[in-house]
């Protein structure tokens, strides 16, 4: 998935190699939708022993609420979490249950067992199950966001947890960082990098950060987004002289063409989450729009219809497609159906960019890019209509997230 600055850069390429065009220009608004909470007393859950369960029990309660499904009080309630927390010599051990209101029996019961020190993820684990439990819904305290900070003038690749926590720095090459995209495991994420002085495209193992240049033609090689059966990655490439889409087996051999538009770019795609479809930026309608194109190529089909320039696809869990589309003069996120035939939703509304969103995998957050007075911030996004949570705080700009599926 690539951002607008990335897309600019893919029709910048076109325009200096190929004299492909490229315009754009504004249009108008719509908004979101309200969310019914459950309300959940969560007093019984008893903090013993040394810190670590006071860390948990306030996670949890960060966590459940952060989630949107949930209403916190003090006093009786639909849905009370109750079990005790214990920190004891090294070990955090937790029982949890829940009990609705009304309900002779408990619904949920567990244990678990962890290092004291891992007393937040413990925490973020519990409030996911919680919310499965609850909503039939996976919950996203426990996965993480990739992103690309621009920290003293480099653009290294970055991870936090869902909320913002635990920020982590993951390249230090000192060469500019594009794109990232995650592995349908959420062991490794794959980018873009000017390592060798081009664009090629990279993967990274979280665990043991070894990086592997698997695409490197002449050329641009960017954009990749891996499938959901994790076998095969889509990218924007030029080594046939024009940016086109290509998909690719992960270990970057076996290559088919799927567009060819001599007087265009195509950036940015997305996989359906079948892995049937693909859907990209194009600008052979003279700006760039959204398009969808089968895994096996053939015709493509353009998705977008209002905004003269529309970007920065994503294709969520339940297929939905989120995007950044300029209207008024700034990029608004909408999200489309490109199978209901309903119209399409425009979830932001200020007048500032709203930009490279991503699914999260609860089907109803949103992680995009804020940018305002020159300054780009990381927000999440409820398409249900609670507060957005700002998510980046140390200084620098922050763009391209991309959300992790585990």
């Amino acid at each position: 998935m690539l951002g607008r600055m990335a897309v600019r850069a893919v029709l910048v390429w076109a325009v200096a190699i190929c004299g492909v065009p490229f315009r754009s220009i504004a249009q108008v608004t719509v908004v979101k939708p309200g969310a019914e909470k459950v309300a959940i007393n969560t007093a019984g859950m008893r903090p013993a022993g040394a810190d670590a369960g006071r860390v948990f029990r306030a996670t949890l309660d960060s966590d459940l609420e952060r989630s949107g499904w949930f209403t916190l009080t003090g006093e009786v309630a639909s849905l009370t979490v109750a079990g005790v927390a214990e920190d004891s010599r090294g070990r955090l051990e937790v029982s949890c249950s829940l009990l609705y209101a009304g309900r002779p029996r408990n619904s949920f019961k567990r244990s678990y067992n962890a290092q004291s020190s891992d007393a937040r993820r413990l925490a973020h684990r519990v409030a996911d199950e919680i919310v499965e439990a609850v909503k039939g819904v996976p919950g996203i305290a426990s996965t993480r966001i990739a992103m690309i900070g621009s920290v003293g003038g480099r653009k290294d690749l970055f991870i936090c947890d869902a909320y913002g926590g635990g920020l982590v720095q993951v390249t230090r090459q000192g060469a500019v960082c594009l794109a990232p995209g995650w592995y349908p495991d959420g062991d490794s994420i794959v980018y873009t990098s000017f390592h060798k002085g081009f664009p090629d495209i990279y993967r990274i193992d979280l665990s043991s950060r070894r990086r592997t240049r698997i695409v490197g033609y002449p050329g641009l090689n960017t954009g990749a987004d891996i499938s959901p059966d994790g076998r095969s990655m889509v990218l924007t490439l030029s080594k046939d002289g024009n940016p086109e889409l290509y998909v690719m087996d992960v270990s970057g051999q076996r290559v088919t063409r799927l567009t060819r538009t001599p007087h265009a770019a195509e950036a940015s795609p997305s996989w359906s989450p079948d892995g049937k479809r693909i859907v990209y930026v194009s600008d052979s309608s003279g700006s760039p729009q959204l398009y969808v194109v089968s895994r096996a190529g053939g015709g493509a089909q353009r998705i977008s219809v209002r905004g003269n320039e529309n970007v920065a696809p994503d294709w969520g869990p339940d297929g939905r497609i989120a995007f950044s589309s300029r209207r008024s003069g700034r990029y608004q996120i909408c999200v489309l159906d490109p199978d209901s035939g309903e119209p399409e939703e425009q979830v932001t509304t200020d007048y500032v960019d709203h930009e490279d969103p991503s699914w999260a995998r609860d089907e109803r957050h949103i992680v995009y890019a804020r940018t305002a007075r020159y300054e780009s911030v990381l927000y999440l996004l409820d398409t249900m209509g609670d507060p957005e949570i700002r998510l980046t705080a140390m200084q620098g700009d922050w763009y391209s997230p991309a959300c992790s599926p585990k």
